[in-house]
This record gives structure tokens, sequence and C-alpha cells, in this order.
């Protein structure tokens, strides 16, 4: 009896692997399919974030992969398609991001962090410099360093 229970949770643990779905989209044409393919590679998931639609498998990439299966079907252009999705999800759904004020911080805020910390450098090393140079040798601070240096510690020297 315990062989048929374990082969019985061995059988259910095997089709639980075989349950995973394959998704398989048949085209038309060689260009509908190249065109999905590319569009699955260049379109990021919005969920995951660092994936393209094509590698995730969140809910939302499935979705988004059905719908780009359906407008290229439909004879839509690689153009319309990513149009439509930065319509829906705006432009965090493709990896170049054009350039607009929306995103010029994204584009311009590296930048202006590396040249505003470049010159506050140049700005203290001035400073620095400029303190460096107002104070002045005297014969009086000579004299003074050399009493120290004369003087005799008794903790250093015996």
């Amino acid at each position: 009896m315990k062989k048929w229970v374990l082969a019985f949770i061995a059988a259910m643990t095997f089709s639980i692997a075989a349950h995973a779905a394959i998704e398989v989209y048949e085209f038309d044409t060689l260009q509908q399919e190249e065109q999905f393919k590319e569009l699955g590679h260049t379109l990021r998931c919005p969920k995951c974030q660092n994936n393209t639609i094509a590698d995730s498998n969140a809910e939302l990439a499935q979705d988004l992969r059905h719908k780009v299966y359906e407008m290229t079907k439909e004879g839509k252009s690689k153009n319309e398609i990513v149009e439509y999705m930065i319509d829906r999800y705006g432009n965090f759904v493709t990896y170049n991001p054009p350039f607009t004020l929306a995103t010029s911080i994204l584009w311009l805020g590296p930048l202006a962090v590396v040249v505003l910390g470049f010159g506050l450098i140049v700005v203290r090393s001035r400073k620095n410099k400029q303190v460096a140079t107002e104070e002045k040798w005297d014969p009086e601070k000579e004299q003074r360093l050399k009493a120290l240096l004369d003087e005799k510690n008794d903790g250093d020297k015996q």
C-alpha cells in the first residue's frame, strides 16, 4: 500500500510541472512573426520593470503579449503598437524613452549632479588654498616652535 501512495504522490508532483502552459502564437506571414518577436523584446513589462514582455511571466506581461499579438494579426505597424502601449502605460514601457520635459530630469539629472559636485570640489579647494596663503609665518611663531622643540619632555626622553 505504501508503494501505491508514494507512486501517486510522485505522479501528482510530476503532473504539476506538465500543467505549465506554453504560449504558441500562429501568424499569417513571416513579417508578422518577426514584428511580434521584435516588439516582445523591445517593450518593457510595467510590473517587472527590468524584463521585456517576452521574458516576463507576470500576468500583465502575458496580457501585453496577447494584445501585441492581436494588433499584429490585425496588420498594425510597429509604430502604431508602440504608440498604443505608450498611451496606456507611459514612456516607461519602452527601454529608450524620448527626451521630453517630463523625462528631462532623468536625462539631465545625473549630469547636473556631476557638474555641481565637481564645482563644489573646485570652490572648496580654492578656498583652502586662500586660507593657507593667508597664514604667514612670522618670527614669533618661529621662536615658539623652537622653544617647543628644545623643551625637554620628561615623558619622551629620559
